[in-house]
């Protein structure tokens, strides 16, 4: 059993050889290796991510009050890098209103206490 799981090692790194055109080195064959367990973690985290998003949709879609959260993660879930644009452009202009309308409020409470006195 032993050897059988030995030679399907070397026939994949023959392949891996092959299609490379050289043999790896056992650092690099650790680096890739380490590469392609991230990216299989990475992967897995993203589906269960998507999972847990979908099962979110599905509550909120049932309780009438959040339809509106509804609809935001169903346009996450189906454009998320467009959606990531739209947060960062209306996160972006109410950080610049909210600023405004600080200048603002000051401004007229300083003509307001101008006006008292």
């Amino acid at each position: 059993m032993q050897s059988s799981a030995h030679s399907e090692k070397l026939e994949r790194e023959l392949k891996e050889a092959q299609q490379i055109g050289r043999w790896l080195s056992d650092d690099e064959r650790s680096v890739l290796e380490q590469q392609e367990k991230s990216e299989l973690l990475l992967s897995q985290q993203r589906r269960n991510r998507r999972q847990r998003l979908i099962a979110l949709t599905v509550v909120c879609i049932l309780i009438p009050p959040l339809w509106g959260l509804a609809a935001g993660l169903s346009f996450y879930l189906l454009f998320p890098s467009t959606a990531k644009r739209v947060a960062l452009v209306a996160g972006g202009g109410i950080a610049l209103l909210t600023l405004l309308m600080t200048i603002l409020s000051a401004f007229i409470i300083l003509n307001f206490i101008n006006l008292i006195f």
